[in-house]
């Protein structure tokens, strides 16, 4: 019984590095659709219930990518409403790589330290960083995610973009607080940057440092975080220069500056590519 992938991608065409990853991990054969919206998939999902029986489903999963995450998670809300009975099969979503991608970095982290308690800022609300927000309270950390200040952005700053981002987190945020069960003692809370002089009164609060703007944008300078003894963990998602964090390196794998601990990149990248195939 072949493995079969059925790729659902939000963009134009799908993505040659999910399809080249999932053969990679093992999949026979990978059926990719470019371009995929809410209403399509439907008749794509029965389509793969309908060819083998329910004990074979489990040889049949789909994976939803593209660039665009609030059109990925609607892709996946519809898949989940074509579920019925024993008809279902394995789903993942990873639009921009979000989840893959923070879940590395959460999981890496806990392996170094006890998270439950710590204060983190997670700088930037876009898909890697709400997620990023997210794990981080989940596992009892005390979490504010902020938006970028617009003077860091300069012309590249879009209101409506950041608006919408700053609005996701809010209601990620919402979400977390109102389901008892998740809360383990963790918290978020969303705040808005207006100007960089909040950003460094927030730096003075948290122990843990995480970089989440878009790509070439730096965030932090070496002087913010090497002058604060309480920050102990940095973590930095971009790969692109300049680094959101300046002063630490692509490939740090929670190397040692004084007496702080950084991640870069390249260290998430790797054991994130292994989460990618494993799903």
């Amino acid at each position: 019984m072949k493995k079969i992938l059925i790729q659902l991608d939000s963009d134009r065409f799908a993505s040659t590095f999910d399809c080249i990853v999932a053969y990679d991990a093992g999949v026979d054969v990978v059926q990719s659709y470019a371009g995929v919206a809410p209403d399509d998939v439907r008749t794509l999902i029965l389509g793969a219930f309908f060819t083998r029986g329910v004990s074979d489903l489990k040889n049949i999963a789909v994976w939803v990518g593209g660039s665009d995450v609030e059109v990925g998670e609607r892709i996946l809300a519809q898949a989940l409403k074509t579920f019925f009975g024993p008809f279902r099969i394995s789903l993942m979503l990873d639009s921009n790589g979000c989840n893959t991608t923070a879940c590395t970095v959460v999981a890496k982290l806990a392996r170094e330290t006890q998270l439950a308690t710590k204060t983190a800022l997670v700088i930037g609300p876009g898909p890697v960083g709400v997620r990023a927000a997210l794990l981080l309270a989940l596992e009892g950390c005390h979490v504010r995610l902020v938006s970028i200040p617009p003077q860091l952005l300069g012309s590249d700053f879009k209101p409506e973009l950041a608006r919408r981002t700053l609005e996701n987190g809010r209601k990620v945020a919402q979400a977390f607080t109102a389901n008892p069960a998740a809360v383990k003692g963790g918290s978020i809370q969303v705040q808005e940057l207006a100007e960089m002089g909040d950003l460094d009164k927030l730096l003075d609060l948290v122990e843990i440092v995480v970089a989440a703007g878009p790509a070439g944008l730096r965030l932090l300078r070496q002087e913010a975080w090497s002058a604060r003894a309480h920050i102990k963990w940095l973590i930095d998602f971009n790969l692109t220069e300049p680094l959101g964090i300046e002063g630490i390196k692509p490939g740090d794998d929670f190397a040692a500056y004084e007496n702080k601990r950084a991640l870069g990149a390249l260290a998430i990248g790797n054991p994130k590519m292994k989460v990618h195939k494993a799903c």
